[in-house]
């Protein structure tokens, strides 16, 4: 296996890493502070880049706060994952328009992503194994050409649960370069490894200089000090075995007297993938579009068959979310569906913890007081 040197480049390194993948014709995203959170967004330049942003988190809670640095990569998960790129949102599959039918060219994109958490790393893989297996669809052909950028975690967020799934918060896998964030007395900089010849090749071309044992040594030991202070973890347990056994327990009632069913924990997951179909016409009802949406299943219709909905309740649609996403998952696709990122617990309205919900099936944690379930909705 080929081995490359570990590098560091200053702040103006990483906006020359911005213009170098620009100039190779890629389009780059990454983070960006845009309507009050850190999303994910097109980078003109390194400018873009959130220096100075932090994020406070908690369940239920998400909002953007000012550092005493100018650190880039200080934040935890955002309401935006990658999966908004490998797997959009909305796609046409076809089109009439005047009694012509068209499908739509197939899109080239060539992404280069900057700024890809562990967490997110492994969620573009759990995608990749999901709905890559067509070479010639919409995901195997943006994953076939992606340059990826990831970020080591040194600052883990609230309600952040990587390190017990296994995904962080150091990033694993394939990836083409891997930043480490340091800020001291000697200067704001980045550690960077080389995972790929594609990302060598492109560290080449940018100002660095060697990286010392030391300098390696200071970032691992930063990462391994995040992975100590994570605020939250998934029972160690057997979660397949108990979700399986689990269908019965009053802990699905407990969570549908607070669950809206609003559908906000699939919408930000990074790999829920579920998608449904439908027609839409123009108002003058010269044109029809079939388009592909994201689905989820805490919507009402999403388990609709002949004859009725499969799910009713509040209590088996969480149930499904949850068995699916940490148990059935496995079977299916040989991992869990679940990163660790806390996003479902971020954007939960009435903050909603997986992890608690899994330790009180574990009997870890009794069920919640009801003078005790946060914000009315």
């Amino acid at each position: 296996m080929a081995t490359w040197e570990t590098a560091l480049i200053d702040r103006r390194g990483l906006d020359d890493l911005v213009l170098a993948l620009r100039d190779d014709g890629r389009r780059v995203v990454g983070p960006t502070v845009r309507e009050s959170a850190v999303v994910l967004g097109d980078l003109e330049s390194g400018a873009d880049l959130p220096d100075g942003w932090g994020v406070v988190t908690a369940p239920g809670e998400y909002r953007l706060a000012r550092r005493d640095d100018g650190a880039v990569f200080s934040h935890s998960a955002g309401p935006m994952s990658w999966k908004s790129f490998v797997h959009p949102p909305r796609q046409v599959l076809w089109s009439e328009r005047g009694g012509t039918f068209s499908v739509p060219e197939p899109e080239e994109p060539r992404f280069a992503f900057l700024g890809v958490r562990g967490c997110d790393l492994a969620a573009i893989r759990t995608l990749g194994s999901v709905l890559g297996a067509d070479p010639g669809g919409y995901t195997a052909r943006i994953l076939a050409d992606l340059v990826v950028v990831a970020v080591n975690c040194i600052e883990p967020g609230g309600v952040c649960f990587c390190a017990s799934m296994g995904t962080g918060p150091g990033v694993g896998g394939r990836y083409d370069l891997a930043l480490t964030e340091r800020i001291d007395d000697r200067g704001h900089r980045f550690v960077v490894d080389a995972g790929t010849e594609t990302g060598a090749r492109l560290l080449a071309r940018i100002p660095h200089t060697a990286a010392t044992r030391a300098d390696a040594d200071e970032a691992c030991a930063a990462v391994d000090d995040a992975r100590g202070r994570m605020g939250r973890a998934m029972p160690d347990v057997d979660l397949r075995a108990l979700l399986r056994a689990a269908r019965d327990e009053p802990v699905w009632d407990d969570v549908a007297d607070r669950c809206l069913t609003c559908g906000n924990c699939t919408m930000v997951c990074p790999t829920c993938f579920c998608t449904s179909a439908e027609d839409v016409s123009e108002l003058g009802g010269e044109g029809t579009e079939r388009q592909q949406r994201w689905a989820s299943c805490f919507e009402l219709d999403y388990s609709h068959l002949h004859g009725g909905n499969a799910r009713t309740s509040g209590a088996a649609r969480y149930r499904q979310w949850m068995t699916h996403k940490l148990g059935t998952w496995f079977d299916q696709f040989g991992s869990s569906g679940c990163v660790g990122c806390g996003r479902c617990i971020d954007w939960c309205p009435v903050g909603i913890d997986i992890t608690a919900e899994a330790a009180r099936l574990t009997g870890a944690l009794p069920a919640i007081d009801p003078e005790d379930r946060g914000p009315e909705p």
